[in-house]
């Protein structure tokens, strides 16, 4: 007879937004809660797929993965499709070694009752504008919001990068 896994986690109603996930226990730090479950599709797919709420069209159930596919939690998918975006995160995404699987892990020890969030770190393609970081708004209200959901480069870089694209004019 096998041990079965702990319980770590509940879906509940979030105050951050909608549904996320809960500490159901105390969660030691690096404790692997739970894996990110989805039908495997190719970026080409996930661009041909339609919002599932067309008013707020720029929440998916995506996770893309190193090895070129992309994780649809929103078929086929799993709880995890509930953790929340922080920017001051418990939890962080880590991928396997071959790059094809997801899981979600305490970055701290965890109380119970806390709400569980990782760092989406959204990249997109081209610049990001202020509208762009708008329309990827963070919720998280934490001391470190950066206000989006989208990985910014940190102050130091982006200054950095404009001293080198004035020179070059």
């Amino acid at each position: 007879m096998s041990a079965s896994k702990p319980d770590w986690h509940v879906v509940k109603k979030s105050k951050t937004h909608g549904h996320g996930i809960f500490a159901a226990r105390k969660i030691p730090e690096g404790t692997n809660i739970l894996e990110y479950k989805g039908k495997r599709i190719t970026h080409e797919e996930a661009d041909e797929i339609h919002p599932t709420n067309p008013d707020d069209p720029f929440h998916t159930f995506f996770f893309s993965l190193s090895c070129g596919k992309v994780i649809d939690g929103g078929q086929k998918g799993n709880d995890a499709k509930w953790f929340n975006h922080s920017c001051g995160p418990n939890c962080e995404a880590q991928e396997n070694q071959k790059g094809t699987k997801v899981y979600v892990v305490a970055l701290r020890d965890i109380k119970k009752g806390e709400e569980l969030t990782y760092d989406y770190g959204l990249v997109l393609d081209g610049r990001i504008t202020k509208k762009r970081r708008e329309e990827y708004q963070c919720l998280c209200g934490t001391p470190e919001c950066r206000g989006t959901m989208l990985a910014l480069k940190n102050k130091k870089a982006r200054k950095t990068e404009k001293a080198a694209q004035s020179k070059g004019k």
